[in-house]
């Protein structure tokens, strides 16, 4: 999106689509292993099995788009690597078919066990205004009452033909911002993103997925910041331009870098199974803290 922007690419409408569907996806796919994580960062091994189960579902979904599980790449510069191949679409549906109700099983498996709430209620509390000082993005950032999304507060892409909700934390278990909350945010999310794909599926234009994008872009003398709502939160890009084919700067800014960097204020003080119970809610990702 940033080299669109500085370049003047034009995304067709149909690979906005696409990049949509597969943001939703990835997402649902991220906050699986969180979920997953969680729980099994706090002794129950099984709600890890249950996660992994539906993600590898997602995979199977993004092998039939690119050919790829994990490290898919698809998303380039000008549009998206492939079109969706026939029957993609009813192969989605039946997944969110399944997948809608499994949420509600590891609700009922896990969530509100009460061992497990009482494992996160009132731990690493993050107030609104604290969460605002660091700099926390994204479900972290919402789980502390601030209701912003990138996808809803600063649209782009497709986002704004669609219809859904920017969960926040409430305290339901404890206090507002606490680790319950942001374990609770991404299983909301989840939802939310199934919203999402649903519409998209409908809604998918004709077209090409692909703009025509010579083999090397020059990027035009300038700099641009750009930022989209990543699954651990706002991700953005800045690059400076010099006219050519390679960024005179390049930085990234990403949700785990900002999450990291309140651990020592918050977690001072703190039991070490609290410690645990406080990181792993963070849905923290050691390689994107270098990005």
């Amino acid at each position: 999106m940033a080299v669109e922007k500085l370049a003047g690419i034009q995304v067709p409408e149909r690979a906005e689509y696409l990049r949509v569907i597969a943001d939703e996806l990835n997402r649902i796919s991220s906050h699986l292993i969180m979920a997953g994580c969680v729980a099994m960062d706090l002794g129950a091994f099984t709600p890890f099995i249950h996660a992994i189960r539906e993600r590898e579902t997602v995979n199977d979904l993004f092998e039939a788009l690119c050919g790829a599980r994990l490290t898919y790449n698809y998303i380039r510069i000008g549009g998206v690597s492939y079109d969706a191949p026939q029957g993609f679409r009813e192969k989605c549906i039946e997944f969110l078919d399944h997948f809608e109700p499994i949420v509600d099983e590891l609700n009922r498996l896990i969530s509100f066990n009460k061992i497990f709430v009482e494992r996160l209620a009132n731990i690493g509390v993050i107030s609104r205004e604290t969460a605002l000082d660091y700099n926390i993005v994204g479900p972290n950032l919402r789980a502390s009452g601030v209701k912003f999304d990138t996808r809803k507060d600063l649209p782009y892409s497709v986002y704004p033909k669609f219809d859904f909700e920017i969960p926040v934390g409430t305290g339901e278990a404890g206090t507002v911002g606490d680790a319950f909350d942001r374990y609770m945010l991404r299983m909301r999310e989840m939802l939310q993103s199934c919203r999402i794909v649903r519409q998209a599926l409908d809604q998918l234009p004709a077209g090409e997925v692909m703009a025509k994008v010579p083999r090397k872009i020059k990027a035009p003398v300038g700099e641009v910041y750009s930022r989209c709502e990543g699954a651990r939160g706002d991700l953005g890009f800045y690059i400076v331009g010099d006219g050519t084919d390679k960024p005179y700067r390049l930085r990234m800014r990403t949700g785990s870098f900002s999450a990291m960097s309140i651990v020592e204020k918050i977690g001072k003080g703190m039991m070490v199974a609290d410690l645990v119970a406080f990181v792993s809610s963070l849905d923290v990702v050691a390689p994107e803290i270098d990005r």
